[in-house]
């Protein structure tokens, strides 16, 4: 486990996760296919919803609920809403008064002496998720944007969640080196705050730009504020190689976050394609990580929290934790 991360750590164990947000929505009988704003629309229409799941992957086990702001932006409330500035800024900010609202009631009823305490990550999701057209998985819109016009777009953002009290700043599905080179800069604008940084990834050596995942970690080195590095949104069989081939560069001061999808592949036209290779959250893959030095672990789409339930139980029946360092 990376020193940075110890602060909030209650045990030797790991931290664990929550799952798909939009899922459980999705679940619940929240239609968010075809949504420019995906779940983070229901921040206006249907804030209960968002608090209710929240409050779902809590009683399943979860240490950190992430905010519904993954496809949340300034810009993006303001031309699918019609709302002010202000009002989209608020609507942010209460991605974040959502879970922690989750958090307080979850803990009053269930652990009223305080021996339980859950942190509050802030999504925020590459530029490809604003522009709706599947860039997200290739970054392909980063080659026409430099490093500073990447921060000024995330900049509100990040400004927002922070402002909001979240626990932590998830940069998440980010594709691109570029992208990440940006987030890392712009995090030092904001000294009090904590981080990860999540890469979406084509395979088992390189992240969705093609890029290779070595060199996305040795950028994240570059920080001083980020807790861990990792990888998320991909097949749980590419997150042991993926983790293998950097693990002599990750600094010794982060841990590795992890959280993959169910391994089903998505088609724009038929949905979520189960198949021999649909390899889900299994037990051995999960510790696997944890000795890789894994100290965030969770899902992605299509993970709810029936998984992270049986993925509590998994973790803590580890033998072998990962290393302290």
């Amino acid at each position: 486990m990376g020193s940075r991360l110890r602060p909030y750590m209650s045990d030797n164990g790991p931290l664990i996760l929550d799952g798909g947000l939009a899922t459980e929505l999705e679940a619940q009988g929240r239609n968010l296919q075809g949504d420019p704003l995906w779940s983070a629309r229901l921040l206006c229409t249907n804030p209960q919803a968002i608090r209710d799941v929240h409050y779902r992957f809590l009683l399943s086990g979860a240490d950190v609920i992430t905010t519904a702001t993954y496809q949340a932006s300034i810009t993006g409330f303001i031309t699918h809403l019609n709302v002010s500035s202000e009002s989209a800024r608020e609507l942010l900010m209460s991605g974040v008064h959502l879970a922690k609202e989750a958090v307080q009631r979850f803990v009053s009823e269930s652990f009223p002496t305080g021996q339980r305490y859950s942190l509050v990550a802030g999504s925020v999701g590459p530029y490809g998720a604003f522009l709706h057209n599947g860039s997200e998985y290739t970054g392909a819109y980063a080659d026409k944007m430099s490093i500073e016009e990447l921060k000024v777009w995330h900049r509100p953002q990040v400004d927002c969640l922070a402002a909001a009290g979240a626990d932590l700043i998830a940069f998440e599905t980010i594709p691109s080196l570029k992208e990440a080179e940006a987030l890392v800069e712009l995090l030092r604008e904001f000294p009090n705050s904590k981080a990860w940084l999540s890469f979406s990834c084509k395979d088992g050596r390189c992240i969705s730009d093609g890029s290779l995942f070595t060199d996305a970690v040795q950028i994240a080195n570059r920080s001083t504020q980020l807790v861990a590095v990792g990888v998320n949104c991909c097949s749980p069989a590419l997150v042991e190689p993926l983790l293998d081939s950097a693990g002599t560069l990750r600094s010794p001061d982060m841990s590795w976050v992890v959280y993959p999808n169910s391994g089903e592949e998505w088609d724009t036209e038929r949905g979520w394609l189960t198949s021999e290779k649909t390899s889900a959250l299994k037990p051995e893959l999960c510790c696997t990580w944890m000795k890789q030095g894994a100290a965030l672990i969770g899902g992605c789409c299509r993970i709810g929290p029936t998984h992270i339930r049986e993925l509590r139980q998994q973790l803590k029946g580890c033998t072998s934790p990962a290393p302290a360092v």
